[in-house]
């Protein structure tokens, strides 16, 4: 009579397969520490009571405290969510109407269009900063908030008309018939019940406009004044001169901030799927 098999050696992995299995495991392991570990340290030591922050000598919250009395910082901070909060509107107004109009209407240059829209979202950022000043200054303009504001939608709204228009090679295009035959017009139509379906993409592109515009800081660099500076503006000045524990701190922060928005969006996401 022959043996049964059992159904844990029946599926048995060869060894060179578990060899395999065990390397990528090492290997991953080794990404996450390289991308990590750096992360770690810098939270660590934001907690450090040293001014030169390279050697361990106690524990203190100093360094948060004056983060938030430091009122270069503030005003740095409150600047950069002027500019990403106006970026951020303008560049899903512009994308998601663009994403539509391209979807819904052929044109006759409209792939030429549309790669001169994703032109942005590839190009040099110090290309850009530098053509975009010199087309300020051509125009006269004085560089201050609107300059930055604008600069940062010129490569801000690309990302979120492409999210757009992958929603929208997924939608049915009786939705939009079947409201215009009830009675909407081509206007409500879209905002009614376009836009509903379309939420998620607008948020997912939102939220990237706006993460790209906080840390934006070579294009900002070009085309700020010394009253519209933002955030990295002055962290990148404040690391020139040498180290600094509030940086640490301020870094620790932007860390929480991004830990909660990214629970924010897998929440939102979530929401969506019910």
């Amino acid at each position: 009579m022959p043996t049964p098999v059992s159904s844990s050696s029946r599926f048995q992995l060869p060894s060179g397969l578990k060899l395999m299995n065990a390397a990528f495991g090492g290997w991953t392991l080794l990404v996450f520490v390289f991308l990590y570990l750096p992360i770690a340290v810098l939270v660590i030591y934001s907690f450090n009571t040293s001014r030169l922050n390279i050697v361990w000598e106690g524990f203190t919250w100093n360094w948060y405290g004056r983060v938030w009395q430091d009122t270069r910082l503030m005003r740095a901070l409150q600047n950069s969510l002027i500019v990403a909060t106006v970026t951020t509107t303008a560049s899903v107004i512009i994308g998601t109407v663009g994403a539509w109009l391209l979807h819904r209407y052929r044109y006759r240059f409209s792939r030429t269009i549309q790669t001169l829209i994703a032109v942005p979202m590839i190009m040099p950022e110090i290309v850009m900063g530098i053509s975009l000043l010199i087309f300020f200054t051509t125009l006269s303009m004085e560089l201050g908030f609107l300059t930055v504001i604008v600069s940062h939608t010129t490569f801000c709204f690309p990302f979120v008309l492409v999210a757009v228009q992958a929603r929208l090679h997924g939608l049915d295009p009786a939705l939009e018939e079947a409201a215009m035959d009830l009675g909407a017009t081509p206007v409500r139509a879209f905002w009614l019940v376009i836009v509903p379906c379309l939420r998620p993409a607008i948020l997912s592109g939102g939220l990237m406009a706006f993460t790209l515009s906080m840390d934006e800081i070579i294009v900002t660099f070009f085309t700020s004044s010394a009253q519209s500076a933002t955030l990295p503006l002055l962290v990148f000045g404040m690391a020139k001169v040498g180290l600094n524990p509030m940086l640490n701190a301020l870094s620790a922060l932007f860390i929480l901030a991004t830990v909660a928005f990214v629970l924010f969006t897998e929440h939102l996401r979530r929401l969506s799927r019910r």
